[in-house]
């Protein structure tokens, strides 16, 4: 079990030597100050950089005085040889320490390099794992714009995660068709203009042979950009969409030799 265990999204947790005491930081604020330090651990942070993350709209009077006291009772909790320094603090965590928002993005790592190497059963997981992590949101109830940065970039990496499930299920085939499906209405729902959700679930549709609900999801994100963007879809698009019309031709046709009385 590693010493220490952070989760930053979904509901905030933080445990230490087998102790949960996120109750124990000084509230808000201090966790505020706490992901923030979590996530820049690999270097020291400045103390005024806190104030901009606690007060994106300036800082207040005694805003030095508020922050010297967040930081005294975050060592109270976390101890001293985990939190150090005065004017530039840093954060030192085990080796083993588990981190949701680190983990989300070496597991997006580690899924696209195995998609690119064809090691889709290898991807499964770290693909779900990169999803997973961030779909809850970070630190909820916090605004400004360190806060937002950490979201938009944890978003990426949950579509990246999405499209490396949806990848990996349709190389691997049978039950995992299904969730290719999934992820790629869920890439559709949270990014309409990302040509990757409707490639990945035409794809999936053309394989089960629905040959006409993959030509509704094309015309779908056809008159989108049209209608939005005044442009075309992708070339990868319009191959896809040349095979969906080549196969219902064939269907129209009706198998070789006809069928029908004489």
């Amino acid at each position: 079990m590693a010493a220490a265990r952070i989760q930053l999204c979904g509901r905030f947790a933080l445990e230490l030597d087998g102790t949960r005491v996120e109750d124990a930081l000084p509230g808000r604020q201090g966790r505020a100050v706490w992901a923030y330090l979590v996530v820049n651990r690999a270097r020291a942070v400045d103390r005024a950089r806190l104030a901009d993350v606690l007060w994106p709209r300036g800082a207040p009077a005694g805003a030095e005085t508020t922050i010297r006291g967040l930081v005294f009772r975050l060592r109270k909790v976390v101890g001293e040889e985990r939190l150090s320094g005065r004017s530039e603090l840093r954060l030192s965590l085990p080796a083993d320490a588990w981190i949701d928002v680190e983990a989300a993005r070496t597991a997006i790592h580690t899924a696209e390099s195995s998609i690119a190497l064809g090691r889709f059963k290898e991807a499964w997981l770290p693909a779900r794992i990169a999803a997973s992590i961030p779909e809850e949101g970070f630190m909820g109830g916090h605004e400004g714009e360190w806060f937002d940065e950490q979201r938009r970039e944890l978003e990426d990496v949950r579509l990246r995660g999405l499209e490396c499930i949806a990848a990996a299920g349709l190389r691997l085939g049978g039950p995992e068709l299904d969730a290719a499906e999934r992820a790629g209405k869920a890439l559709i729902k949270a990014a309409p203009y990302r040509e990757s959700g409707y490639r990945f679930l035409i794809e999936v549709l053309e394989r089960q042979g629905n040959v006409a609900e993959a030509l509704r999801v094309y015309d779908r994100i056809r008159r989108l950009l049209r209608d939005e963007l005044g442009i075309a879809p992708s070339a990868e698009l319009t191959a896809a969409h040349g095979r969906l019309v080549g196969a219902g031709q064939g269907h129209e046709e009706g198998p070789p030799g006809g069928g029908g009385p004489s």
